[in-house]
């Protein structure tokens, strides 16, 4: 399906040069790169998103280790109501 896309001048240069040097067609490198971006952001798990700050911080746990205990209260609450 045919699409149109405007580029500046400096990556259309950069684009001839791809598709010259790999000796395919300028479509053929768009598509190419349309399809490797698609996978790369659409591939992606939120563990992969995130690989590099799990494990960043150190903590106690502080309020969060009542969470279940008030959630189940809140709960309870709720359910006399």
């Amino acid at each position: 399906m045919p699409k149109s896309f405007r580029i500046d001048p400096a990556l259309e240069r950069r684009l001839q040069q791809v598709a010259h040097n790999e000796c395919v067609s300028m479509s053929a490198v768009v598509r190419e790169a349309i399809a490797r971006h698609c996978d790369e952001v659409l591939g992606k798990d939120l563990r992969g998103s995130l690989a590099d700050v799990i494990g960043a911080v150190q903590s106690d746990g502080g309020r969060a280790r009542r969470t279940g205990r008030s959630f189940k209260d809140a709960l309870t609450a709720r359910a006399r109501r």
